[in-house]
């Protein structure tokens, strides 16, 4: 069997080298991932230029696009076709949860796989700093263990966030849904030194807590476990779209 994994961090990404190791326990192994920093890229595509690939090793990779670039140049290019078992993006630095699941390059190459029709699972660290690589890889291979043996339906996925274990064990794992979260002072303005206004696209989030949501989850210790699907239709909206005779 042979697993895939991208991220969005790019390829030298400390969550990237752990998961490799571990995942090499359970399957072969395949890496392509971004040669930089790629977070927030969402799902997008590079379709203005050619993308440039580089071997960094036997079945390791890196390209000069977005995650989903990566995804396409690895089934499309480097398997001519050839669908693996497994696509994992990750480990991710820092979450995505909730409504950041649209943002997330690390979600989206999941999505892209999902597209492709490989069962896919994107994987996020909650904290940013000090995180448990390891601890979260392990966890990360057992449940590579579990999609290969029971499989996922088609055009779903598994988007997973992992809290530092607590006293080095997990609260447990919690099946959830995206939370929401509203943020503040999201656009800080700036005078650059020629006297020109500027702005970063920064804040924090406030999130609502609520039953079974991945934030809640993550917040007691759990690791939180999403089942996003890409059908996006609203089949209430339909009916009642239906009544209005257009």
């Amino acid at each position: 069997m042979l697993a895939l994994l991208t991220n969005d961090d790019g390829f030298q990404a400390e969550g990237l080298l752990r998961l490799r190791k571990e995942i090499a326990k359970v399957c072969d192994v395949m890496v392509v991932a971004p040669v930089a920093d790629q977070s927030a890229a969402g799902h997008s595509l590079t379709l203005q230029r050619p993308l440039r690939l580089n071997e960094i090793g036997k079945g390791y990779y890196s390209v000069d696009g977005t995650p989903t670039d990566a995804v396409m140049v690895a089934v499309h290019g480097i398997l001519n076709n050839k669908l693996p078992d497994i696509l994992i993006s990750g480990i991710n630095r820092g979450p995505n949860m909730g409504d950041d699941v649209t943002y997330s390059g690390t979600v989206s190459a999941a999505f892209e796989g999902a597209i492709l029709g490989i069962p896919s699972i994107a994987v996020s660290s909650v904290p940013f700093d000090d995180i448990d690589y390891a601890a979260m890889a392990r966890f990360t291979g057992k449940l590579t263990k579990k999609v290969l043996h029971n499989g996922l339906p088609s055009f779903s996925l598994l988007n997973v966030n992992i809290p530092n274990p607590p006293n080095g064990k997990y609260a447990g794992v919690k099946i959830t849904r995206l939370g929401k979260r509203v943020y503040r002072d999201i656009i800080v303005e700036k005078i650059d030194p020629r006297g020109r206004k500027y702005y970063w696209i920064a804040g924090e989030p406030d999130w609502h807590h609520f039953e079974q949501s991945d934030f809640s989850a993550t917040s007691e210790g759990f690791i939180s476990i999403t089942p996003l699907k890409m059908d996006m239709t609203d089949y209430e909206l339909m009916q009642h779209l239906e009544k209005w005779k257009l």
